[in-house]
């Protein structure tokens, strides 16, 4: 507990600073109010990501003060996120690197966290039985794929204020409880000052966006949560790998199906952004019967009220991940429910069919 509000005060004092500085240099400062994925109307700090890291790394050496091992290897795990924490956080400020070119870095990343942290993907689980990975063009590949992929999914669904934050909050929570169930104090431990450092920002980005989170800020969270998934259940047989997949599954399947329709339904490039996420689609068809002016506090209104439909939904994963971490089968039945939710979901608000039940106001 002590971690986590070490965190959350250095990130939230942190955040606060950057907002006041970063007003007075364009290039920390998210001028473009006309992408499609914008959804603000006056110029915002994007580089949130900046208190995150500071203040996990100010708590980490806290931790090295009272436990020089733990606090040592949380060092190593923050050293190997900075490759793919600074990719994105050059791009918040300069705009110029590539998706690609941050995907890479954060591969990288992954590369370090599998030689230095031991943080590799060796097996997967089926319903009585486990596929071992144990040879290293194997092992290695996959874990960078997943690592990196998690870590551009929390990138995507950072669309709206809080979004990104609250769903990466509740996945670290749970686990660091799944980490204290085996009593794997690293990940606990990394996991609550992660989770501490996020809710700090969080004060500041919700409701209001006085600060984005930002690219930096986005692959440094969705890094972290790799990498501490992976190191969980690896660490710990009796940890499902199926949790790990239920428990990220609504920002990678997002992913996942956001390249499946560009590339194969519009025939786009799937690096390509689009506004018609699942979140845009609840913006700009659900809340919208909610709010209904366009002025701009209505703007703000809408984009603070849309996040919480996709807490909720996201949860729909999270709960039953952690209450089931130990049961292949249970988490794999509750895998195939979300996705056959979120398609569901999606192709009904696509066809301007939603449900009534999402729909809490009348238009104005």
């Amino acid at each position: 507990m002590s971690s986590f509000l070490i965190s959350f005060i250095a990130s939230a004092l942190l955040t606060l600073f950057i907002i006041k500085r970063a007003h007075r240099h364009e290039a920390a400062l998210d001028t473009d109010l006309t992408g499609v994925q914008k959804v603000h109307h006056e110029a915002v700090p994007r580089i949130g990501g900046v208190g995150i890291y500071l203040a996990v790394f100010l708590t980490c050496m806290v931790a090295m003060v009272r436990t020089p091992i733990l606090g040592r290897a949380i060092l190593i795990l923050l050293l190997c996120s900075f490759v793919a924490f600074g990719g994105g956080i050059v791009e918040d400020f300069t705009k110029r690197v590539s998706p690609a070119r941050r995907l890479a870095l954060t591969m990288c990343a992954a590369v370090l966290g599998y030689f230095l942290l031991d943080a590799r993907i060796e097996r997967i689980d089926w319903l009585s039985s486990s596929w071992l990975l144990s040879t290293a063009w194997l092992a290695l590949p996959l874990t960078v794929l997943a690592v990196a992929g998690i870590a551009n999914a929390i990138n995507i669904i950072d669309g709206f204020n809080g979004l990104a934050t609250v769903v990466t909050i509740s996945m670290l929570l749970s686990l660091g409880y799944v980490a204290w169930q085996v009593d794997d104090t690293f990940v606990l431990v990394a996991a609550v000052i992660v989770a501490g450092a996020a809710a700090g920002f969080l004060i500041w980005n919700y409701p209001a966006g006085m600060i984005f989170l930002g690219d930096g800020g986005a692959y440094f969270l969705g890094f972290m949560l790799g990498e501490l998934s992976i190191m969980l259940v690896m660490r710990n047989p009796e940890v499902s790998t199926w949790y790990a997949a239920l428990l990220l599954i609504y920002p990678v399947f997002e992913t996942l199906f956001s390249a499946y329709r560009r590339l194969f339904v519009r025939g786009k490039s799937p690096s390509m952004p689009d506004g018609i996420h699942l979140h845009s689609l609840i913006f700009r068809r659900i809340v919208v019967w909610a709010v209904g002016r366009r002025d701009a506090r209505a703007l703000l209104m809408r984009n603070a009220l849309t996040s919480p439909y996709l807490w909720m939904f996201s949860l729909m994963a999270v709960v039953p991940a952690t209450l089931f971490w130990q049961h292949s089968g249970i988490l794999m039945a509750f895998c195939v429910l979300f996705v056959a939710s979120y398609l569901w979901l999606y192709l009904r608000i696509v066809r301007f069919r939603a449900p009534r039940w999402m729909i809490f106001g009348k238009k104005k």
